[in-house]
C-alpha cells in the first residue's frame, strides 16, 4: 500500500534521531566560489551556480551554453530487463515528442554510474535518477528533478526492506552477521545507504567486518537472488517487490520482512541543467500533462499505487536523503 511521506523528514531512521540533531547543516548554507556571482552549496561541482538557494545547478546565464537537442535521451533507472520498461514507457515518449516538438529515444541505462556518466557527457537529457541517487546527480552532473510518482490523493514513498527466503533461519537483523548481504549499488538510497546507516548505527555491524557485501545491480536482481537462493538477505525498495509480484516475476509468499523503514521519496524526474530553458519547460509540461489512463505506464506503475507526476522540489523532499548522506560522510563526486 501506498504510504503517505513521513511529515518529520528530519528523522533519517528509527536510532538515528540523535545523530540527525547534531549533523552539520552544511550541505545547506551556499558558499560563492571564485568568482562571487557564482554562489553554490560546498558540494556542488564547480561548473554550476545557484544563485537563488534551491540546491540545483541554475541554467546558464549565457544563452550560447544552452543545448538545444534535435532528439532528445530519454532514460529510466537501471532495471533488470531495460527492454521491458522501454515498452512500460512509450506512450509517455510519444507524448513528451508531441509536447516538445523533438524526437525522443529511450536509452536502456545498465547502472547507476552510466546514467551518471551519460548526463555529464551531454548523451542524456531527460531521466529519473532513483531515489539514492537524485544528490549525486544534483551536484555533479546538474540534474534538475522536478516531479515525482504519487497516487491519485497525493501520497507518495516507499519503504526500504530487508528481506530474507521465507524458509531461512534469519530472524532478525542480528541473524545477519556472519552472512553474505546483497545491495544493488553503492548511490542507492534503500539499495545500500539507509540499511548501511541503520546496520552501523543501531548494531554495529559494518560491511566486511561483519557481514559480506554484493552489490547485485538493480532491486529486482536482489529479490530474484534471494528467491533463488544466491543471496543470504538483501536490502531493497519495496515498491520494486510490489510490481514484481504483480506481474508475476515472483511470489511475495516466497519472501519474508525483517526490517521495514520509514518511508522515502521515489524516483526523481528531470532534466539536465543547460537544456534550453523554453524546452525545459515543454519537458515539465509533458510530465504534468500526461493522461495515465489505460496506458502502460499505469499498468505497471499502478501496481504499486502510482498514477500520476506531482511536483517536487529537491531541496524539501530530498532533506532526509541528504542527511542520511551526511551521517554516512557521503561526497557528490563521480
Amino acid at each position: 500500500m501506498m504510504k503517505t511521506f513521513l511529515a518529520s523528514r528530519r528523522s533519517v531512521l528509527v536510532g538515528l534521531a540523535a545523530t540527525v540533531a547534531g549533523a552539520s547543516l552544511a550541505l545547506t548554507g551556499l558558499v560563492h566560489a571564485q568568482a562571487q556571482d557564482c554562489p553554490r552549496s560546498p558540494q556542488m561541482d564547480e561548473r554550476f551556480c545557484d544563485r537563488d538557494g534551491d540546491l540545483v545547478a541554475d541554467a546558464p546565464e549565457d544563452p550560447s551554453e544552452w543545448i538545444d537537442p534535435d532528439t532528445l535521451i530519454f532514460a529510466y533507472t537501471p532495471v533488470e530487463d531495460p527492454s521491458v520498461y522501454e515498452n512500460v514507457w512509450a506512450e509517455f515518449l510519444e507524448h513528451l515528442a508531441e509536447v516538445t516538438g523533438k524526437n525522443v529515444e529511450y536509452f536502456g541505462v545498465q547502472s547507476n554510474a552510466a546514467q551518471l556518466e551519460a548526463m555529464r557527457a551531454g548523451r542524456l537529457h531527460v531521466t529519473g535518477f532513483n531515489t539514492g541517487s537524485v544528490p549525486l546527480a544534483v551536484n555533479a552532473v546538474g540534474f534538475r528533478p522536478f516531479a515525482m510518482m504519487a497516487s491519485l490523493d497525493g501520497s507518495f514513498g516507499y519503504e526500504m526492506e530487508i528481506i530474507v527466503r521465507a524458509d531461512s533461519d534469519i530472524q532478525t537483523l542480528e541473524d545477519v552477521r556472519g552472512r553474505q548481504m546483497a545491495f544493488t549499488s553503492p548511490t542507492s538510497n534503500s539499495g545500500f545507504k539507509a540499511p548501511s546507516a541503520l546496520l552501523q548505527a543501531e548494531f554495529d555491524m559494518i560491511e566486511g567486518r561483519d557481514f559480506e557485501a554484493v552489490f547485485s545491480g538493480s532491486h529486482e536482481n536482489s529479490i530474484l537472488g534471494v528467491v533463488n537462493g544466491d543471496y543470504d538477505v538483501a536490502s531493497i525498495a519495496n515498491s520494486v517487490l510490489t510490481r514484481m509480484d504483480a506481474r508475476g516475476a515472483v511470489n511475495k509468499n516466497d519472501l519474508r520482512s525483517i526490517y521495514v523503514s520509514q518511508t522515502f521519496p521515489t524516483t526523481g524526474y528531470g532534466y539536465v541543467y543547460n537544456l534550453k530553458p523554453e524546452l525545459a519547460e515543454k519537458v515539465k509540461e509533458a510530465f504534468f500533462t500526461f493522461e495515465w489512463e489505460g496506458t502502460k505506464l499505469a499498468e505497471e506503475f499502478g501496481k504499486s499505487g502510482e498514477e500520476q507526476f506531482i511536483p517536487i522540489t529537491y531541496k524539501e523532499y530530498w532533506e532526509v536523503i541528504r542527511q542520511i548522506d551526511e551521517i554516512q560522510g557521503v561526497e557528490y563526486r563521480l
